[in-house]
């Protein structure tokens, strides 16, 4: 039976993901079910009672960025009910409720500043054969990086000496505080956009991290962690006027320091543009790699 998620369905969809997902994923259950919090859908129940087991889950939301188009955020079924056609209605379900409310097209990306993935990691195979057979087709590739955050590792280099550095230069690098946000969030947003604004705002309020650089007292880059998954990093910027000067290295690796601080041994670094900034930086390798798909409706 197919119907529509509600809010009492969270613990039951945090444990049919802890089920469903990649390791690395599903131990993130609960923060992903909050972070989608926004999005509408529908589960699957094993059964035609209102109370049975939630065996799927499809969550979907209008673009932040272009409200014309939807994203499919969450699709998941149990291991144990797969080939059931549960994802199939699923979608369908959640395709038919987007065309009703007007909008032209569905994308499987992510909807920044509420994305769990840049897109269908490729390990989920099954995903992205039933997408493929409900036209969904293959617009674009993402990938993360992997930092290992273990003593001795690129990623946990001090920053000391490069920060004395910057300090010669006037460049102060210092954890980011809640009074930052109204002279840092400006100029992100002008800079970089809303949604890296959202992130930030959320790692400083407690979900994650932030550092920043101050030249001469203004702030000219910073780095956040957390805004979206606890070990994911990112987003990460420096302004143009203060590029070359060896920030955003130092930026990185303490928030990488902060993550492993945390007890966590492995970070994300996510959607990466950069790639040969993060080897050199932390050591980090590709090794996610994600498939955006995208379908007319």
């Amino acid at each position: 039976m197919i119907g529509p998620y509600e809010p009492h369905h969270r613990s039951a969809v945090i444990g049919l993901l802890e089920r469903s997902l990649l390791p690395e994923d599903a131990a993130e259950a609960a923060e992903i079910v909050d972070l989608l919090a926004g999005s509408t859908g529908f589960v699957a129940v094993d059964g035609d009672a209102p109370d049975g087991e939630v065996v799927g889950v499809a969550l979907a939301s209008p673009g932040h960025r272009d409200p014309t188009t939807g994203h499919l955020d969450l699709l998941a079924v149990d291991p144990g009910h797969r080939r059931h056609g549960h994802a199939r209605a699923l979608v369908e379900a959640v395709e038919q409720l987007l065309r009703a409310r007007g909008l032209a097209s569905v994308q499987v990306s992510g909807n920044a500043p509420t994305h769990a993935w840049p897109g269908v990691d490729v390990r989920y195979t099954p995903a992205l054969c039933t997408l493929a057979a409900l036209g969904y087709a293959h617009d674009r590739t993402a990938w993360n990086m992997t930092a290992e955050l273990v003593e001795g590792s690129p990623a946990l280099r001090e920053t000391r000496a490069a920060q004395q550095r910057l300090a010669d230069s006037h460049v102060v690098v210092r954890a980011a505080t809640p009074a930052d946000l109204p002279e840092l969030l400006p100029v992100i947003a002008a800079e970089w956009g809303p949604a890296w604004v959202a992130e930030v705002e959320r790692a400083v309020a407690g979900h994650g991290g932030c550092h920043l650089a101050l030249r001469d007292g203004a702030p000219v880059g910073f780095a956040a962690w957390g805004g979206c998954r606890p070990s994911w990093f990112g987003p990460m910027g420096t302004l143009p006027a203060a590029a070359g000067l060896g920030i955003g290295g130092v930026l990185l690796r303490r928030c990488l320091r902060d993550q492993a601080e945390r007890g966590l041994r492995q970070v994300q670094i996510g959607w990466v543009g950069p790639v040969a900034f993060y080897s050199g930086a932390a050591g980090a390798r590709i090794e996610r790699v994600f498939f955006l798909l995208t379908k007319p409706l």
